[in-house]
């Protein structure tokens, strides 16, 4: 068995935001191989949020962000078991990270089973549309399609965005099952409003501009 250091355990730490006793065991368990203990705490990670899945999250917490520049706003409601739990820096910070990410990446939906099947089935015309004008085989289409699609998700849907804050780009949906894991509730992120200055006035200000154009006209 590998000799695991105090500093090893620290890193693994500072990495992953796992708590120091399941750092070591993940490290322990790895040989002392830091990307096998990273590894390993992701799937235990994974199994805990699986665990946790199913129960009530009726508390939590509603935040918002905006931009310093005034131009940008969100505001987001995430839920998790307990109000104490709620009240942690670690949850707290979560949800405020996830204000900051809505605002910088313009998710237009929590997850992927939130988009409707005409919107999903339209989206799919259009990408088996793209494949075909570049000439792609029929047999293969269907591939291209999927693959396509899970990159859209990845544009639209919050979970399956990478992560802003995270350089290894790590998905939002992976954060979350880490903080999960860590926190020991489950969280879900129920509702999100992103607020752009100007948004939807566009269109009144043409409005106005026919409008002018129309009494120019009479005159």
């Amino acid at each position: 068995m590998a000799n695991i250091s105090a500093a090893a355990v620290k890193a693994l730490r500072d990495q992953t935001g796992a708590p120091m006793g399941q750092c070591k065991q993940a490290l322990v368990e790895s040989d002392g191989i830091a990307d096998k203990a990273l590894e390993w705490l992701q799937k235990k990670s994974a199994a805990t949020a699986e665990k946790k899945s199913g129960r009530s999250a009726v508390e939590g917490r509603v935040d918002a962000y905006i931009h310093h520049d005034g131009r940008t706003g969100v505001v987001m409601e995430v839920n998790c078991e307990t109000d104490f739990a709620a009240g942690t820096d670690d949850f707290i910070q979560l949800v405020r990270d996830l204000c900051m990410q809505v605002a910088a990446m313009s998710p237009k939906y929590v997850a992927s089973d939130e988009i409707s099947a005409a919107e999903l089935a339209h989206q799919r015309e259009i990408f088996e549309a793209q494949a075909r004008e570049l000439g792609k085989p029929e047999a293969v289409l269907p591939r291209i399609v999927d693959g396509k699609v899970a990159a859209w998700y990845g544009d639209v849907c919050l979970l399956d965005q990478a992560f802003v804050k995270d350089e290894k780009g790590r998905k939002v949906r992976q954060i979350l099952t880490e903080r999960i894991a860590k926190i020991g509730e489950n969280i879900v992120v129920r509702r999100f409003a992103r607020f752009e200055l100007g948004d939807g006035l566009e269109k009144k200000a043409d409005d106005f501009a026919d409008e002018v154009a129309r009494m120019a006209g009479q005159a």
